[in-house]
């Protein structure tokens, strides 16, 4: 996924984007608002650029955060997480009031913070369909087509090339959040999080079974791919 971070502080943004780029982010930074707003124009070819979510810190030296996110929104429908030391009530509601689609305070967590990344990121997958950056195409919100892998989210079936594939419960929740975001590295206490409803302590062997009963239902050993020490992610296959 492509990231714009908007931060003033070069040494903040080196770190933050080194965090990011284990993760599986490509990060574009911008030090100003009106270098975040240029990078979110169309070139000169008419071609927009294709960010998952814009990291916009409030802090900027050249116009007010909050100004920057409004004009942000009117360019684009990406989802804008705000990142400020103003941590009060009114200023996260005004940002929400901008279009911001959340907020996070400093100091913060990077955990948290990429699992803010991750969330506004999904509830996000459905609008658009970005099948250049890896994304699988949803077309009506309730399928997911990844090369010959097709999702059916209301049924909650799986095919590989038309040919149905029975799955438990979690092995379809689990590759269901996968494949939302082709090619994102997903945190192994995120996805047991989200798949089992409880801690990572304790269900790390449970997560492990599960991919490689995946990986063998499906006969793509390599489509679920471990990033050691870190997680798992979906690689989609060629059509």
């Amino acid at each position: 996924m492509r990231l714009l971070l908007v931060e003033d502080d070069d040494h903040v943004a080196a770190a933050l984007s080194a965090i990011l780029a284990r993760h599986g982010f490509t990060v574009t930074h911008a030090r100003n608002g009106e270098e975040a707003l240029q990078a979110v124009l169309p070139t000169a070819q008419g071609e927009r650029p294709s960010y998952g979510v814009i990291l916009l810190d409030l802090g900027l030296p050249d116009q007010d955060g909050y100004q920057v996110c409004g004009r942000i929104r009117k360019l684009t429908t990406t989802p804008v997480i705000m990142v400020t030391a103003r941590g009060d009530v009114r200023s996260r509601i005004h940002g929400l009031n901008l279009g911001a689609d959340d907020y996070v305070v400093k100091p913060y967590d990077p955990g948290e913070l990429l699992a803010r990344i991750h969330a506004v990121s999904r509830r996000h997958a459905g609008t658009e369909e970005t099948a250049a950056t890896g994304t699988a195409t949803a077309t009506d919100g309730t399928q997911l087509r990844l090369g010959p892998v097709t999702i059916e989210l209301p049924t909650r079936r799986v095919s590989v090339d038309g040919e149905s594939v029975p799955l438990t419960r979690k092995e379809f929740d689990l590759l269901a959040l996968l494949a939302q975001r082709p090619g994102v590295v997903f945190r192994r206490e995120q996805i047991i999080s989200e798949v089992w409803r409880t801690s990572w302590e304790g269900t790390g062997r449970t997560l492990e079974v599960h991919v490689a009963s995946l990986r063998s239902k499906l006969r793509m050993p390599a489509l679920i791919e471990t990033v050691r020490g870190v997680g798992y992610r979906l690689v989609a296959p060629a059509a």
